[in-house]
């Protein structure tokens, strides 16, 4: 993760996170240290259930935890910004998370490094996702952990080629609530 936020810094590129409750409350400092560096947090549920397989109470208990939890060490709140776990969505999930105050948002582009060096994944691939794939507004989803049985922090290691792919090709970076209130 402190990679990931030297990149950005060096680098002059914003971003936008999105971290569970209990990623907040097993990771306080990397938490903080998102904020502290002026990047948004975002809600990504307390505990990382599929919101398709839950009622609306849980539903609601989760963006409600994961909200204490992250904005406690944020010091802002988590709305509107919302991402369903493993993009498991409905229409009917949609209006429960728009009730509890909070717009879903969407990637557009997954770089595949969440996989791991374990299931073939390399940064060149990740680098290459993202280059095939890459239209104006993209929102490119990448993760700031360490696999969880190889170790590999693609994305992080990516990151700074990426940057530098992007730059050469026009690209600029934003956050989603600049992306949310553009043309406003």
């Amino acid at each position: 993760m402190s990679s990931i936020l030297r990149t950005l810094q060096a680098q002059g590129v914003p971003a936008t996170f999105f971290v569970t409750g209990q990623f907040a409350r097993d990771y306080p400092s990397q938490t903080r240290a998102m904020a502290a560096a002026g990047h948004p947090v975002g809600n990504h549920s307390d505990t990382h259930p599929y919101f398709t397989q839950i009622p609306d109470v849980e539903i609601r208990a989760e963006l409600a935890a994961a909200e204490r939890s992250i904005s406690a060490l944020t010091g802002a709140t988590t709305h509107p910004l919302f991402r369903f776990p493993y993009g498991d969505v409905s229409p009917y999930d949609i209006g429960v998370v728009n009730r509890a105050g909070y717009i879903p948002i969407r990637w557009t582009l997954d770089t595949l490094g969440w996989k791991g060096t374990d299931d073939g994944i390399t940064t060149d691939i990740v680098r290459q996702r993202i280059l095939d794939r890459l239209r104006p507004g993209a929102v490119v989803l990448m993760h700031v952990g360490a696999h969880p049985e190889d170790g590999s922090t693609l994305d992080a290691d990516a990151l700074p080629g990426i940057i530098q792919d992007l730059r050469e090709r026009g690209y600029g970076f934003t956050t989603v609530p600049d992306l949310l209130d553009d043309g406003r």
